[in-house]
């Protein structure tokens, strides 16, 4: 990459679609432009309607595009949701020199003989992450450039979703006149920015609670072992105090954001707020631990279901601690009735960047932390920073979107 490259994310969650640019100087990464917009037409994580959601994206982008003041014409693109599975495959291939020393081409064979696996014709493949390395049998190799040997196998995990989601995700962001640079798995994103070497290592959850679902993903020996999403989340928090204070879903959400925290013990009842209820022009006042009241019980509850899946996904026993994200991470006592709850260390992850310090773009940033890492030395494509950039330029000579899908997983090892 060169020193001045520029990776856009886009998040497209339930609520809110965030479009973050990352600028790439000389190996660091700045936060260069955010732009945020009202998610309509998705519903619990999946799109409901391409239209409004592709309006979402415009408005999103074009937020960005005026902090920064750059056209932006090419996008990382966050997917997530229930679909999403994981899968272990291995690929085995001869090395091809003449000296046996293991080259580019023999890593780049190795990786698609792992992708030949049976699939579903309802589903397709995502990403391929390597676990690991094996030469002549020799194992825990992370990166055999200019080894010398003769038989080279990859042990890999494959992240597969349903082609349903996918094409209508690309379909939307194709249709807002933005090419697709790549389609990054939310988790592995989030889990580059949210989690260190030994988080990885130990079996941690990852806890990634938004609007409309919460994605239980567990790290274990180095990468991505098992991944879940459940249907609930900070929506669901909002529903309960608009039905509990009897009240417009977007007052609800107002109060929540101003006044909501997780822990009855922590509210003060001297805190007083009014609310105008339904069916009435009487507004009524309700005081902090009114509103505890209804907020903690939902919030435990989310706990309970996260910790009930990782058992379920057999990693009860095994789990070194959780580390929540999220945009619902952000009401006070979460962290508090996250340790009770959950019985177990929990800390709350946010990005270390001047905008963007908040865990609702922990996704967007390790999407553009990933890019770099990942694929930076493969020559990614990137919009270079250049004023009044014309999107069509670069749109109109893209190859059709189902070849773009074919095409772009070489990049993402």
């Amino acid at each position: 990459m060169s020193s001045n490259d520029i990776i856009v994310s886009l998040d497209i969650g339930t609520s809110k679609v965030r479009a973050i640019i990352g600028e790439l100087n000389n190996g660091a990464i700045n936060i260069i432009g955010v732009g945020s917009a009202d998610s309509e037409g998705i519903r619990k994580g999946a799109i409901v309607d391409i239209d409004q959601t592709v309006q979402s994206i415009r408005n999103a982008v074009g937020h960005a595009e005026r902090m920064v003041g750059i056209q932006i014409s090419e996008v990382y693109v966050g997917i997530q949701g229930n679909h999403i599975a994981l899968q272990t495959n291995r690929g085995v291939v001869a090395v091809s020199n003449e000296d046996r020393e293991i080259g580019e081409e023999d890593i780049e064979r190795v990786l698609q003989a792992a992708k030949v696996v049976a699939l579903p014709p309802e589903r397709e493949i995502i990403n391929l992450v390597p676990k690991q390395y094996l030469v002549d049998g020799l194992e825990g190799i992370s990166d055999p450039r200019g080894m010398i040997g003769v038989r080279l196998e990859v042990e890999a995990t494959i992240v597969t979703g349903a082609k349903t989601s996918i094409h209508n995700l690309m379909r939307c962001v194709e249709k807002a006149g933005l090419r697709i640079a790549g389609v990054i798995p939310m988790s592995l994103a989030a889990g580059v920015m949210a989690l260190t070497k030994d988080e990885k290592s130990s079996g941690t959850v990852l806890t990634d609670i938004g609007a409309g679902s919460t994605t239980v993903a567990i790290f274990d020996q180095g990468g991505l072992a098992a991944i879940s999403t459940l249907p609930i989340g900070g929506e669901h928090v909002t529903n309960d105090i608009a039905y509990g204070l009897r009240t417009q879903g977007e007052m609800a959400e107002k109060i929540k954001l101003k006044y909501g925290c997780a822990l009855i013990n922590d509210a003060a009842e001297d805190v007083k707020f009014k609310v105008m209820r339904m069916g009435s022009n009487v507004e009524k006042e309700f005081s902090q631990v009114d509103l505890a009241s209804i907020v903690e019980p939902r919030m435990q509850e989310i706990f309970q279901l996260v910790k009930q899946e990782v058992y379920r996904l057999g990693y009860g026993d095994k789990v070194g601690g959780y580390v929540l994200t999220g945009g619902a991470v952000t009401l006070p006592g979460t962290l508090e009735l996250g340790q009770m709850e959950l019985e177990s260390s929990v800390r709350i992850a946010l990005p270390d960047y001047i905008g963007v310090r908040d865990p609702a773009f922990s996704s967007g940033v390790g999407m553009i932390q990933y890019v770099s890492k990942f694929m930076g030395a493969r020559g990614t494509s990137t919009v270079k920073k250049t004023a009044n950039r014309k999107a069509s330029s670069t749109v109109s000579s893209k190859p059709g979107m189902f070849e773009r899908l074919k095409n772009m997983f070489n990049e993402f090892i």
